[in-house]
C-alpha cells in the first residue's frame, strides 16, 4: 500500500487538540504521464503531482483551499458531500453557484467541517474537469471515532480513459464514429490512483482492526471490492454513520463512499488476494471488454505464498444494499410533506447520439448562474419560471420534508448526488405497478432508521425512494454522476431552497461576481439576465420524449 494512504489515527489526534483553520495552495494545472500504465497523455493535477495527495483534516477544522487556475479553461472545485451551509457559494458546480475560476485568476474556497465528520472527496466541478484528474479524497477525521479500531488505509477506486474527456466526447458525439470501436473507450480501472493490475499490496499486521475507507471516484464505472478470506463491517456509508452490518463485498457506485472495518488473522503463514471488479452497464459487455477484473495481494509476510480460497459459486455474496444498512443515530423515516416524482428519460436522436434528462427537460446551463438569480429576483425568486424550464427548477419551502421518487424505465444504471443535503433511501423496486407480476420480495424497504447518503443508486428498471429535509438554504444542484453521456448530457435538475431566507443570510463574495465580469457573464436578473419573466437570449428548452 502506498504510504500516503496510510494513516495512523494517533498522529492526528495528538495534532489536532483544537479546531484550527488548514491551509492549502492549490496550483491547478496540466500535468503529463500515463496512470493507466500505458497511454501517456494530458491531465489535470495540483502543484505538479497527479494523483493529487489526500486532504485530512479533524472535525471542526475549516479547510482554506487558496486555488491558483493555471488551466486554459475555467474551472471550479466542489467539496462532494459538504453540506456548504451558510456558504452556498463556495459549492463549486459552474452556472449554478458560480462562474468557474478564470484562466490565470485565484480563488479561495472555505469549507467548515463543523457538522460532519466521515470519509468525502474533492473534485473539479467546471468541463468535467474531475474525469482527467482533478479529484481527490478529503477525509474528516472524527474527534470521537465512531468504533475503536487500531489504523486506518485509504483506498480509491477510478476509472482512466484513454483521452482527455473533451476530446472523446466530441469524437463520440460525431455520429460517423458512433460504430468505431474507439468511440466506447472502455476505461482502465486505477486503485490508489495507477493501473490496478501494477498495485502495491495492501499491507496488513496480525491481529489488528483496520478501517478501510473506499472511495469511489469514478467517472462512470461501477466498482466492486473485496478481500479473500475476509469479511468486512460496513460502518459508513457517504459520512453518515451506520449500524454495523457484515458484508462479503462492497459494490459502489461513482461517487459514493464506505468505512469498513476488517479484522486481520492471526497468523502470518499466508497471503490473500484483494479483488478490484470494475464494470458499466453503460457500454456493450459482447467484446468481453467488461468487466474488468483486477487482482493484487493482501500482504502479511513478504514471502508468504497466497492462499487459494475458492469461490463459493452457489452463495450470492452479501454486499451493503441500501435497504439493509440503518443509520445508526437511529433517525427514524421522516413524514413526507411534498413528493415529486422524477422519471429518467432517454432519448436518442437520428444521429445515435443519446440525451437524458429528469422529469421535464434536458438540462442546460443559463446565462445567468442560478444562485445569482435566487439572490438577485427579490420576491420572483420562489416561481421557478425565473429560472427557465432548462433547469429543472424545484422551489422548496423552508423545513419542508420532500420525497424523491426516481423512476428509471432504461437499461442503464444511474448513481445521483444531492448537493447540500444527504437524504434517507426508504425504498426500492421494479418500476412499475405492483399487479405487474413482479414478486412482493422484489419490492424493498429499509428498515425503521433508514440509512442516509449523498449519493444513490438507482438501477436499471427500478424506482428508489429518497427523502430528506429542506433546511438548508440555497441553490443545489441534483444530477447523475455518470459524467460521459449522462450528466454530460442534461441529467439534473437544480432544487431553489428557501430563496426568501438565502437572500437575507447569504451575500455572494464580491471576488466571485467580478471572476464572472471578466468572462463576460452577468451577475443579475432571471435566467437569462433580463428582468422578470423575460427568457428572450436563452437557447430553447429540449423536451425530451423516450
Amino acid at each position: 500500500m502506498n504510504v500516503c494512504f496510510l494513516f495512523i489515527f494517533v498522529i492526528f489526534r495528538l495534532k489536532s487538540c483544537f479546531a484550527k483553520r488548514v491551509e492549502l495552495d492549490w496550483n491547478i494545472e496540466y500535468v503529463y504521464g500515463a496512470r493507466d500504465g500505458s497511454n501517456y497523455r494530458r491531465s489535470i493535477g495540483v502543484n505538479g503531482a497527479t494523483p493529487i495527495p489526500a486532504v485530512h483534516v479533524m472535525q471542526g477544522d475549516t479547510l482554506v483551499l487558496n486555488v491558483h487556475n493555471k488551466l486554459d479553461v475555467a474551472t471550479s472545485l466542489h467539496p462532494h458531500g459538504i453540506y456548504n451551509n451558510g456558504t452556498n457559494y463556495f459549492d463549486g458546480p459552474d452556472m449554478v453557484t458560480e462562474c468557474g475560476i478564470p484562466p490565470g485568476e485565484s480563488f479561495t474556497y472555505e469549507i467548515d467541517t463543523t457538522a460532519q465528520s466521515g470519509t468525502f472527496w474533492i473534485h473539479g466541478h467546471t468541463r468535467h474537469a474531475d474525469v482527467d484528474g482533478l479529484r481527490t479524497p478529503f477525509i474528516i477525521h472524527s474527534n470521537k471515532p465512531p468504533v475503536d479500531y487500531d489504523e486506518e488505509l485509504l483506498i480509491t477506486l477510478e476509472d482512466w480513459f484513454s483521452q482527455e474527456f473533451y476530446v472523446r466526447m466530441e469524437y463520440i458525439d460525431n455520429h460517423k464514429n458512433r460504430d468505431d470501436k474507439f468511440s466506447v473507450n472502455y476505461a482502465t480501472g486505477l486503485f490508489n490512483g495507477y493501473n490496478a493490475n501494477n498495485t502495491a499490496p495492501i499491507k496488513l499486521c496480525p491481529g489488528k482492526r483496520y478501517r478501510l475507507r473506499v472511495i469511489s471516484m469514478a467517472a462512470n464505472n461501477w466498482s466492486v471490492f473485496r478481500i479473500s478470506g475476509h469479511k468486512m463491517i460496513v460502518i459508513e456509508a457517504d459520512g453518515v454513520r451506520s449500524m454495523p452490518l457484515e458484508v462479503d463485498e462492497l459494490n459502489l457506485g461513482p461517487g459514493q463512499r464506505n468505512s469498513v472495518i476488517v479484522t486481520t488473522l492471526n497468523s502470518t503463514d499466508s497471503n490473500y488476494v484483494f479483488e478490484f471488479i470494475s464494470t458499466s452497464s453503460t457500454v456493450n459487455l459482447e467484446e468481453n471488454e467488461l468487466p474488468k477484473s483486477y487482482k493484487g495481494v493482501v500482504e502479511y509476510k513478504e514471502d508468504a505464498p497466497i492462499k487459494n480460497i475458492p469461490e463459493q459459486s452457489d452463495k450470492e455474496p452479501m454486499w451493503p444494499d441500501d435497504m439493509a444498512l440503518q443509520a445508526a443515530d437511529r433517525q427514524p423515516w421522516l413524514p413526507v410533506d411534498r413528493s415529486i416524482n422524477l422519471t429518467i428519460t432517454r432519448y436518442v436522436d437520428q444521429f445515435r447520439v443519446t440525451f437524458w434528462s429528469l422529469g421535464k427537460t434536458l438540462y442546460q446551463p443559463t446565462i445567468v448562474p442560478t444562485l445569482y438569480t435566487a439572490m438577485s429576483m427579490g420576491k420572483l425568486a420562489s416561481n421557478e419560471s425565473v429560472y427557465a424550464p432548462q433547469t429543472n427548477a424545484y422551489v422548496l419551502r423552508h423545513l419542508e420534508v420532500v420525497e424523491f421518487v426516481i423512476y428509471n424505465p432504461n437499461r442503464n444504471d444511474h448513481t445521483f448526488h444531492m448537493h447540500g443535503h444527504d437524504f434517507q433511501v426508504t425504498e426500492a423496486g421494479p418500476c412499475g405497478n405492483r399487479s405487474g407480476g413482479y414478486p412482493e420480495v422484489f419490492y424493498r424497504k429499509s428498515g425503521p432508521w433508514p440509512i442516509r447518503r449523498d449519493t444513490v443508486q438507482v438501477r436499471a428498471f427500478e424506482y428508489v425512494r429518497l427523502r430528506f429535509r429542506a433546511d438548508n438554504p440555497g441553490v443545489w444542484r441534483f444530477h447523475c454522476h455518470i459524467a460521459p453521456g449522462h450528466d454530460y448530457n442534461g441529467l439534473a435538475v437544480i432544487l431553489i431552497e428557501a430563496p426568501e431566507l438565502l437572500q437575507k443570510q447569504q451575500r455572494i463574495p464580491d471576488q466571485m461576481k467580478e471572476m464572472c465580469k471578466k468572462q463576460g457573464i452577468p451577475t443579475a436578473g432571471n435566467a437569462a439576465g433580463n428582468p422578470g419573466f423575460d427568457l428572450t437570449g436563452l437557447p430553447p428548452a429540449v423536451y425530451l420524449s423516450s
